[in-house]
């Protein structure tokens, strides 16, 4: 049996930034993705997480010059030139490079490209989520990743559905938009009931999964939740059902049986004809 060779790594080694070039080798010609700037703003916030990929400059006789192009971490460098432009990085300051010599400046680009793996949406859910429980709030959040802290609200709104559904969803037994529908109510009881019943009875449409969410519930802009005044309700204990993902006209009252101002809110469901304030 023949001995399986062991795999040498390339070399690992800071290099000045001045020491750098872009490489024409590289594949990446369509921008797509996070900009330059805000990609320069990461790297001010966390330095640079990943090392880039470089290969020695060589001159005519093949010696090497001193200087190293980089066919894979392009963006990556752009980002760097643009904080020294802005004199937040020295010119000197020691970048992390892996050092290539064997095979092609193109491969080392593509590679770097393909096996990327793009990280799941649910993955990025979690993790908004394990930031806000070790105590970011979602201001912090959204300002680390350059984004509205509503987006940051429906992240860790997604992340919070039953767990039976987010198992769903990442088998792709579930779609996004059907995920983002059963974010309308809290009760992972209830979401994972009309799960079921539309897997067996009905159209798995968001909408439908919504109607079924908040059945029984009343529309806050409803003239009977108007009369009762959502202030009131809310201070009562009463929960408001909301839909981060589309408009939904101030949301669904859900307890209709709560007492506000000393008198039953009239079970919704009946027409309230008196207009008189609480005592």
């Amino acid at each position: 049996m023949t001995k399986q060779q062991k795999i040498t790594l390339s070399a690992s080694r800071d290099i000045p930034f001045n020491k750098l070039v872009l490489s024409q080798s590289n594949v990446r010609r369509i921008k797509a993705g996070v900009s330059i700037e805000e990609l320069a703003e990461d790297i001010a916030r966390r330095t640079l997480l990943a090392s880039i990929t470089v290969r020695p400059v060589v001159d005519e006789s093949g010696a090497e010059t001193g200087m190293f192009e980089i066919p894979a971490g392009g963006r990556r460098y752009r980002a760097l030139e643009l904080l020294v432009k802005q004199k937040r990085l020295a010119r000197t300051a020691p970048v992390p490079c892996i050092v290539r010599t064997d095979g092609l400046a193109e491969e080392d680009s593509l590679a770097e490209n393909v096996q990327r793996a793009p990280l799941h949406p649910l993955d990025q859910f979690r993790a908004f989520q394990a930031m806000r429980e070790k105590g970011r709030s979602e201001e912090e959040i959204a300002a680390a990743f350059f984004v509205s802290p509503n987006v940051v609200k429906q992240r860790l709104k997604l992340a919070a559905v039953a767990p039976s559904l987010l198992d769903a969803y990442a088998e792709e037994e579930m779609t996004l938009d059907q995920l983002m529908a059963f974010t309308v109510s809290p009760d992972h009881e209830r979401q994972e009931q009309v799960w079921e019943a539309l897997k067996r009875h009905y159209s798995r449409q968001p909408y439908e999964i919504r109607r079924m969410l908040t059945e029984g519930a009343v529309r806050a802009s409803d003239r009977r939740a108007q009369f009762v005044g959502l202030d009131a309700y809310q201070e009562a204990g009463g929960l408001i059902l909301r839909d981060l993902f589309q408009s939904d006209d101030g949301g669904w009252l859900q307890d209709e049986s709560l007492r506000v101002c000393r008198r039953p809110i009239a079970s919704f469901h009946a027409t309230i004809s008196s207009t008189s304030r609480c005592a």
